[in-house]
């Protein structure tokens, strides 16, 4: 997998296949980031379920000051370590967690939020909740929800979507949080 655009442009990311990841498409991810282009500078971002961390790793490739990368499969999680060492990244966080748990306790809000969690798992609506209950958004928090389209999803009343785009099965949405 390479990454898009921005300072590691055409670097590769090394996935080991045998750890059943499904990273956002390429083409997915160029929308994605066209959608972020006036956001993205000097943006603090998590990104929830990041799997080979290819959002994280192209928000660090296009100027976003740091992200917290959060994964639970241990083989994925080092793979991760070993990518960002090969780049020389310094700025991501990635830490070896249950999303859930991770964001069951009271934090300070980021400016972009990555939610591009297994498609079979249901436990999005739940990340959500939390997110909003424990002060993981501000007002202008940006939010990226990538699902299935046949799903049903919990937006909060305050989420305003101000992007979206189909892709075969997969749909990409963007929130703006109003407050």
């Amino acid at each position: 997998m390479k990454i898009i655009s921005g300072k590691f442009k055409s670097r590769n990311i090394i996935i080991n296949k045998k750890n059943k990841v499904r990273p956002t498409t390429n083409l997915m991810k160029k929308v994605l980031f066209e959608w972020l282009s006036k956001y993205i500078k000097k943006s603090k971002c998590l990104d929830c379920f990041c799997g080979s961390a290819s959002l994280s790793i192209e928000a660090i490739s296009r100027n976003a000051k740091c992200v917290t990368s959060l994964e639970k499969n241990f083989y994925l999680y080092k793979n991760i370590l070993k990518n960002i060492k090969k780049l020389s990244i310094k700025n991501i966080n990635v830490i070896n967690v249950n999303a859930l748990k991770w964001l069951n306790r009271y934090g300070k809000p980021y400016d972009i939020i990555f939610l591009d969690p297994p498609f079979n798992n249901n436990i999005i609506n739940n990340i959500i909740i939390l997110l909003k209950k424990n002060n993981w958004t501000k007002k202008n928090t940006i939010v990226y929800l990538e699902n299935i389209k046949k799903k049903n999803i919990y937006i909060p009343k305050n989420w305003k979507n101000i992007k979206k785009k189909n892709i075969g099965q997969t749909i990409g949405k963007l929130y703006l949080v109003k407050n």
